[in-house]
């Protein structure tokens, strides 16, 4: 139960206190069973159109520019990716701001113009908007809030919850390099290379694979709490068991240099251009294939496989290269506030 009586920064992390917070909270007060099967995504029917899919997300990152991206950028690719990971086409994108009294233009335009280009890149068009100024001092120069609608295709039934045993579990590429580029430009850390985030839509990524493996279980991207919650929801959600090889994980050595220095686990930073995927195993060689045929899979890997829970109930194993294994627990608290 949330012992707390204000909201923390670890109700933002994408760990247990965001699950509580969730689950006693938001799931406690609105009833759509849209929203309770957990997905990334809400798919809906829509009398005599089919069924959509409808995702939103507000970004709050600071700074608003950091290497390889922009809150606009990654306004864009957030939300287009959630809809994405339910196989559904991403058509529109809706746009909302929230500016505080001062902030300056040029840069109002400049992240419009990152918005604009992500779209484009995304093929998606945004439609609707709302513009929302408050006084000096009452927020962090500008949030975002996007939400996007796509056509789900008939047949299609990609969840969270349908992990098998035997399945193969994909990452579309390294881990980490979102959360550790916006931390380093936040607290000025140099390195002797430069962290990019990794902010992409990847649409056009799952598309392919799709196209090449047609039974995918499920897509997920690793944002708060990284890879350990992503994993350790689709364990939950199926009751199955998921191990994951340790040196199979693709991260930059940059990027885990940066995690030892600062004390994080790279598998729970945040990414904002990666896909996890749940495969069956006879379509994992296609699957790896068409992610690494597009520009942002280039570094795609098979990280593990799923397993039966047994009488240990649902969990996420992580085999270390020395034959041993560990639990990989999601994020307990906040690691890196403020990231998206």
């Amino acid at each position: 139960m949330i012992s707390d009586s204000t909201v923390q920064l670890g109700h933002g992390s994408g760990g247990q206190m965001m699950k509580r917070l969730i689950d006693e909270v938001f799931l406690d007060a609105f009833e759509a069973p849209e929203l309770h099967a957990g997905n990334d995504a809400g798919v809906a029917a829509l009398p005599g159109t089919g069924r959509i899919a409808l995702s939103t997300d507000t970004f709050v990152v600071t700074p608003h520019f950091f290497p390889g991206g922009d809150i606009g950028r990654l306004a864009v690719c957030g939300t287009v990716n959630d809809v994405a990971t339910s196989g559904a086409r991403v058509r529109y994108l809706s746009c909302g701001f929230i500016l505080e009294e001062g902030f300056p233009l040029d840069d109002l335009r400049r992240i419009c113009q990152s918005m604009a280009e992500t779209a484009r890149e995304a093929g998606v068009a945004i439609i609707t908007g709302d513009t929302k100024v408050v006084n000096h001092g009452s927020a962090d120069g500008v949030y975002i809030n996007t939400a996007g609608v796509g056509e789900v295709p008939e047949g299609s039934s990609l969840s969270g919850a349908a992990c098998q045993p035997g399945d193969v579990v994909l990452v579309s590429g390294t881990l980490g390099d979102h959360g550790i580029a916006v931390m380093s430009q936040r607290e000025g850390l140099a390195f002797s290379t430069t962290i990019e985030s990794d902010a992409a839509p990847l649409n056009h990524l799952i598309a392919a694979v799709l196209d090449a493996s047609p039974h995918v279980r499920c897509f997920r991207d690793p944002t708060r709490g990284g890879l350990a919650s992503t994993l350790n929801e689709f364990a939950a959600a199926s009751n199955v068991e998921i191990e994951v090889d340790e040196e199979a994980i693709p991260v930059k050595p940059e990027v885990q240099a940066a995690c030892e220095m600062l004390g994080y686990d790279p598998l729970q930073v945040a990414n904002e251009g990666k896909i996890v995927a749940v495969v069956p195993a006879d379509e994992a060689t296609a699957a790896l294939e068409a992610m690494r045929a597009n520009r942002y899979g280039t570094d795609a890997a098979i990280i593990g496989r799923v397993r039966d829970a047994g009488e240990s109930g649902p969990c996420v194993r992580v085999r270390t290269p020395w034959g041993s294994t560990r639990i990989l627990d999601m994020l307990v608290g906040e690691q890196l506030p403020r990231i998206c």
